[in-house]
């Protein structure tokens, strides 16, 4: 059993990239980790490398678009806890970067699933969870390509990226938020992009093919940050690893 008294976080998407990097640093903070994976395999070889390092980990099988899955996740995490003070809603999908004339809604759906209707069931199915602890937060991985803001500035790269699921599914995700942090005013909801919008730098991850000019911890930054905030911390806020970003 997972003692009660210590931190707890459960990430999504926390096999590799910026979901895995987050749980190394939480677990410096001596947190236990509820690692999420949807790949089993690959979740296991990165709890048993955080293990080696010292951490207090327990994988969770989850797939963010999985009704079944995400109640099961719940019921493994409370076998180890009474509360979970922080959700991060990692898990994320680029979709196929198909140009507008030429999405479906087919395709923007398979997007839709992981990086909108994923969050929106794990939080809904932890929600009681994160009601129990003392001070809980919420932060959900966006994107500056979320941001009508970035998008419609032509010195940003991402609008020349003319796709349809992956953008507005990121601006769905940053409206989730705020309404989130608005009607529970109790659990602390903020959304993040791993970049820095002002300098136009993005984080090298699996994504976007390691092309990123920022390292997966300095992308990590915003996420810990909104992790260890405490009962004053902020809400309803988008931000980089520099500041806010405009919506």
């Amino acid at each position: 059993m997972t003692n009660s008294e210590q931190t707890s976080v459960l990430i999504t998407g926390g096999n590799k990239g910026l979901g895995l990097e987050t749980a190394r640093r939480l677990s410096e903070q001596g947190w236990t980790i509820f690692l999420g994976s949807r790949d089993e395999r690959r979740g296991r070889a990165a709890a048993d490398k955080l293990s080696d390092g010292g951490a207090n980990v327990v994988m969770v099988p989850l797939d963010v678009t999985s009704d079944e899955s995400v109640t099961d996740a719940v019921r493994l995490v409370r076998e180890h806890t009474d509360r979970l003070d922080v959700l991060i809603n990692n898990a994320g999908t680029p979709g196929k970067g198909i140009a507008p004339v030429d999405a479906t809604a087919d395709e923007i759906h398979s997007v839709y699933d992981t990086n909108v209707y994923g969050p929106v069931r794990v939080t809904h199915a932890f929600l009681p969870l994160l009601q129990a602890a003392d001070h809980p937060r919420v932060v959900m991985v966006s994107s500056a390509g979320g941001s009508f803001a970035v998008v419609t500035d032509p010195q940003q790269a991402v609008s020349k990226m003319h796709e349809l699921a992956y953008t507005s599914s990121k601006a769905a995700l940053n409206m989730i938020t705020i309404r989130y942090a608005q009607a529970i005013p109790q659990v602390k909801f903020n959304c993040i992009t791993p970049g820095e919008v002002a300098n136009h730098k993005f984080t090298a991850t699996d994504m976007n093919n390691h092309t990123g000019q920022l390292t997966v911890t300095e992308g990590t930054d915003p996420i810990v940050k909104l992790a260890l905030s405490d009962a004053d911390g902020p809400t309803g806020t988008f931000t980089d690893r520099l500041g806010p970003v405009a919506w």
